[in-house]
């Protein structure tokens, strides 16, 4: 027996150790599904989830979660959280409830890391002015989950993508942890076509609520709102525009007032509630209070008009580069920046597929804060030319 049996062998022994371990409601590994066959794939030592995970920590967009906003954006903080550290802590948080509840925790991993990698610069004031610009080009509405399977599946590796599991992608598509839901039921009847028809009904109405297909999907979804809603108020009191007593009397009495009592009581609840369960859901009591936080959030945090937020200048210089990108597809330039740093080597098939307008969407949602900054700063301020007398 050669090196790749004996490994090959190891995997499928670890497959049918997970029917021991895992809970009766997990998706085990062998149950993963993908688009295409690969000989690496059957023959090598990695679990199909856990070869997923790999593959998102390998790709080109993951590296660029460590410039990209969470919500604070434009601020000489080194304690204010960003986008990579938001997603480390979903995967560090969904884990947790995973292994309480008998999860498979590899796929948990997976939609974890991932979940968020189609997220533009600026967050999500980025994201709605790249969706009202991608309107006025023709297309549908830009939203970050369906533009996150899209990178991993479409774009990454020049355009061929990571061919990853239908489980990983449908759990990064219903991700959206903005949702409030005191519980999730995992819809279980899903393949390739049902995921891309939910990706075009989630661009054409961005209110529709898509439910995961596993309860790890779920627990992800759940723990995207766990891992946000108390560090963003942890952000905000270090940037002294709230304080901690502004927290509404109720959420401070159930939940707790700092983020790691609120991290705490939420898993905790989680947990307690969705044992031995078909589904995840939090109990009525703590249900309604996280519901109560998310709205203070929202009116206190996310809405409110903070002095260095920019938003004008933001949403101008977004649809100036917009503009100009698309303006060099139009001309064919092809020493422009969208030819040499994203186009250059793409595949066939993508070029072929996509329109102008939607490559200049992918270009610009794969930016990081910094990059679109200096993308402004090259072609849309006047430089002064030095001369020579």
């Amino acid at each position: 027996m050669n090196n790749f049996q004996s490994l090959n062998d190891l995997k499928n022994e670890l497959d049918r150790e997970e029917e021991n371990r895992l809970s009766q409601w997990a998706c085990p590994s062998m149950k993963a599904v993908r688009q295409k066959k690969e000989k690496q794939v059957e023959i090598g030592h990695r679990q199909n989830f856990f070869l997923d995970t790999d593959r998102i920590l390998h790709s080109l967009a993951y590296s660029r979660y460590i410039d990209k906003t969470q919500v604070f954006y434009l601020i000489n903080n080194d304690h204010i959280t960003h986008r990579v550290l938001h997603v480390q802590l979903v995967s560090k948080i969904s884990r947790t409830i995973g292994r309480l509840l008998r999860m498979n925790e590899d796929l948990i991993e997976a939609i974890a890391l991932g979940h968020d990698i189609g997220h533009t610069p600026f967050g999500h004031e980025g994201e709605s002015f790249l969706s009202a610009l991608s309107k006025k080009y023709g297309l549908n509405n830009f939203l970050h989950n369906v533009q996150s399977v899209r990178a991993l599946d479409k774009l990454e590796k020049k355009g061929t993508g990571w061919n990853l599991t239908l489980q990983v992608l449908d759990g990064i598509l219903c991700h959206d942890g903005e949702l409030h839901s005191q519980a999730l039921y995992p819809d279980t009847d899903k393949d390739f076509t049902a995921l891309f028809q939910e990706m075009k009904k989630k661009q054409e109405d961005p209110q529709t609520d898509i439910l995961p297909m596993t309860i790890e999907g779920c627990t992800v979804r759940m723990a995207d709102t766990i891992s946000y809603i108390g560090r963003d108020i942890e952000d905000a009191i270090r940037l002294k525009f709230i304080k901690r007593s502004d927290l509404p009397e109720d959420c401070r009495k159930i939940l707790g007032e700092t983020n790691g009592t609120i991290v705490y009581t939420l898993v905790e609840d989680l947990v307690a509630n969705s044992l031995n369960k078909p589904y995840v859901c939090f109990s009525d009591e703590v249900g309604k209070a996280l519901k109560s936080l998310k709205t203070f959030n929202q009116e206190k945090i996310y809405a409110r008009d903070l002095p260095w937020k920019q938003t004008e200048k933001i949403e101008l210089m977004f649809e100036l580069l917009f503009e100009k990108h698309f303006q060099e597809l139009q001309k064919g330039n092809e020493v422009s920046e969208i030819y040499k740093e994203f186009l250059d080597g793409m595949s066939d098939n993508y070029r072929n597929s996509t329109s102008d307008a939607e490559t200049v969407r992918d270009f610009i949602a794969g930016m990081t804060d910094e990059y679109f900054i200096e993308q402004c700063h090259r072609h849309l301020v006047p430089h002064i030319t030095p001369t020579r007398f």
